[in-house]
């Protein structure tokens, strides 16, 4: 059985001319100062960021999250789009799919958030959606594209929100909203050959019980976002997913199966008692661990070697196949001091926004304090939704039986 060597648990992130070399060794306050300074160069050292973010503790805080966020995807904060208007919804084909998605996750708000504000939440996370696939109408909406899109909103607020969910979609979740599933099974299709290269017992089994690879299907389109049950993961991992190839959900899937691998062994092989298994990720996944070996796994495994196999030269990736290209657009980038003299120059109208207006403060404070209804209206008050998948049953309950049956 081939056996992947694991590194000791993900603690660095890299060393560069800032002189930073572990965490364990530069400590909290020394990893704030490196993401300070890299975001105050001109050009933003982009790559010192990208360590930092996939790094042990990514971003530590939703105020660098604001900051290094729309540095990853290459948006200017001082050109944002505007508050989606009314027209939105208006004769939008997805409306009606979009608010029933909505609607129905409402466990995903914080606790004792008061009603009338979830409601307002709700709207705000509808016209998000119903605006970046207005604006982009070859972009098919998928059912939990939400669990992103409220991520998003909680974190940044509603217009930045639009301007890194318009990006994401065209970039790392472009496989996802083609017309068909085809371009989705196609990532998923990565997951068998990395185990195969890892664990070929493990890899072996799951072929025998005939599993398949659905069970990861709500981890990947979401980013882990529906099926994690503290949101301090899914930050961790947006961290991480940001900053990295749009593939890596696929391989921290794989981490995460090669993690379980005793139970997955122990259990019947059959494919019903396996799905079950593996669908249910455990609350106390050590994730910093798992990080750090998807980056190796990468490293070792790139989606080049893999694609060589038969099963995934057939289909083109839309998201791997931009990646480059879109990697290299982030590189020259200037620091928000230069884009806010610039925009004031020009004499633009939406240079107040910048990293102080329709952002949020920090989560819970903005319903807890002041006047609430106020606050969601300047900063863009968000909430944590989500309506994926947990297993093929509960697919075919929430998604419905059209959805499920393009999987097969």
């Amino acid at each position: 059985m081939k056996k992947h060597k694991r590194k000791k648990e993900n603690g660095g992130f890299g060393s560069n001319e800032n002189g930073c070399v572990r965490e364990s060794d530069c400590g909290r306050k020394h990893k704030l100062t490196v993401i300070h300074q890299a975001l105050i160069r001109d050009p933003v050292d982009i790559e010192t960021l990208r360590t930092a973010a996939a790094s042990r503790g990514g971003l530590l805080t939703d105020e660098l999250r604001r900051k290094v966020w729309p540095k990853l995807l290459n948006i200017n904060v001082y050109d944002l789009p505007h508050k989606p208007g009314r027209d939105v919804r208006e004769n939008h084909k997805d409306y009606n799919q979009v608010l029933l998605d909505v609607r129905r996750s409402m466990k995903r708000f914080p606790k004792g958030m008061p009603a009338a504000e979830r409601a307002v939440l709700q709207e705000q996370l509808i016209d998000i959606i119903l605006e970046v696939l207005k604006r982009n109408p070859q972009l098919h909406y998928y059912q939990g594209y939400h669990d992103v899109a409220v991520t998003l909103l909680l974190v940044v607020g509603e217009r930045m929100a639009i301007a890194m969910l318009d990006t994401l979609s065209n970039f790392h979740l472009r496989d996802f909203m083609d017309p068909t599933m085809d371009s989705t099974k196609h990532i998923l299709n990565y997951l068998m050959p990395i185990l195969e290269q890892v664990d070929a017992e493990l890899h072996d089994f799951m072929i025998r019980a005939e599993v398949g690879t659905i069970f990861a299907l709500s981890w990947l389109i979401t980013w882990y976002g529906h099926v994690l049950s503290e949101f301090k993961h899914t930050l961790r991992l947006y961290d991480f997913f940001l900053a990295s190839h749009p593939l890596m959900p696929i391989y921290l899937a794989a981490t995460i199966v090669l993690h379980r691998e005793k139970e997955v062994k122990q259990t019947e092989c059959d494919m019903a008692m396996v799905h079950h298994l593996l669908s249910r990720i455990p609350p106390d996944l050590p994730y910093e661990l798992l990080i750090g070996q998807a980056q190796e796994l990468f490293e070792q495994y790139p989606p080049s070697l893999l694609a060589k196999r038969a099963a995934l030269q057939s289909h083109k990736s839309l998201s791997i196949s931009s990646f480059q290209a879109f990697h290299l657009s982030t590189l020259h980038q200037r620091p928000d001091s230069v884009l806010q003299r610039i925009t004031r120059a020009q004499g633009s109208t939406t240079s107040r926004h910048g990293l102080e207006a329709s952002l949020p403060t920090a989560r819970g404070q903005l319903w807890r304090e002041g006047n609430r209804m106020m606050k969601m209206a300047v900063w863009g008050l968000s909430a944590t939704l989500g309506a994926a998948v947990f297993a093929v049953a509960q697919t075919a309950m929430d998604w419905g039986p059209d959805l499920v049956l393009q999987l097969f």
